[in-house]
């Protein structure tokens, strides 16, 4: 155990420098799902279990969610369009 704590906090700030460089939202939000996802096994390590919950709930669940419904709102994320719409378009 004494070999993970300082393997997770590596991956923690490579984690966080990889979010301040990135170029593209939608990997900055997935960059930032796996930091959140790192810490709440850091809090759940150092035997905060309460904090490991609430991390992994609101870090990596919640917000991150919010951030893609904005990304979407923005149109930042772009929706492929389906079959079924492409073949209405060609049969018009």
């Amino acid at each position: 155990m004494s070999f993970v704590m300082p393997v997770l906090l590596l991956f923690l700030i490579v984690c966080a420098v990889f979010v301040a460089f990135t170029q593209n939202p939608l990997s900055a939000i997935i960059i930032y799902m796996a930091f959140s996802l790192i810490m709440s096994i850091i809090w759940a390590l150092m035997q905060s279990p309460d904090l490991a919950i609430t991390e992994a709930a609101v870090g990596a669940g919640v917000t991150s969610i919010l951030m893609f419904v904005a990304l979407k709102k923005i149109h930042a994320i772009d929706v492929k369009e389906t079959g079924e719409g492409k073949e209405d378009k060609d049969n018009e």
